[in-house]
């Protein structure tokens, strides 16, 4: 049966890659709404630092992960958008890439004020262990060739980076980025 009127939140990110602060936030997003929709942003970049991974790969990492939690999927409505600039007039066009929704939930303080000015329900979920559970944290972890990575993210994350030759990939990134003639 189809839930048109289903209590629903956005839960809008990178995931660069999804790690255990996006589940403690997508967990408490399923303890207040019936579904949530995943939004995967910048789903036109991959390849670099700051966005290694592409969309699909974000999206079978964010399943596997929840599958592996043992997540109800019929209640995760998983959708991408490419890369914007942030502002109030965006977040009309950034809605009308998902199912209707209460609210949009985002740690991102650009992102939190461009949808509140243009009067969009916005919910931050509690940022728990942010030091240590950040994409940030975690690439520049890979790039360093450290394994401690693998314990900031589900093990169904960590199975489809290896999958992918994600630390490689991310090493040759960031031992490109260091030779650039723009870093010279």
């Amino acid at each position: 049966m189809v839930k048109l009127n289903a209590k629903r939140v956005v839960f809008f990110g990178r995931f660069q890659p999804f790690h255990y602060g996006h589940l403690h936030a997508l967990r408490w997003l399923l303890e207040r709404y019936d579904e949530v929709v995943i939004l995967v942003g910048m789903a036109d970049e991959s390849h670099t630092m700051r966005n290694p991974f592409t969309a699909g790969e974000r999206i079978l990492m964010i399943r596997e992960a929840l599958k592996e939690e043992g997540i109800d999927l019929s209640r995760i409505i998983t959708a991408t958008i490419q890369t914007l600039r942030v502002y109030a007039g965006n977040a009309g066009y950034v809605l009308g890439y998902v199912p209707p929704a209460e609210a949009v939930a985002t740690a991102n303080p650009a992102v939190r004020r461009a949808f509140t000015d243009a009067g969009v329900a916005v919910v931050t979920p509690p940022l728990v262990n942010r030091s240590e559970w950040r994409g940030e944290r975690i690439r520049i972890l890979m790039a360093g060739g450290d394994d401690k990575w693998r314990s900031l993210v589900p093990g169904a994350v960590a199975a489809v980076i290896d999958a992918i030759e994600g630390v490689s990939r991310i090493r040759e990134i960031a031992e490109q980025a260091r030779y650039s003639p723009q870093t010279a």
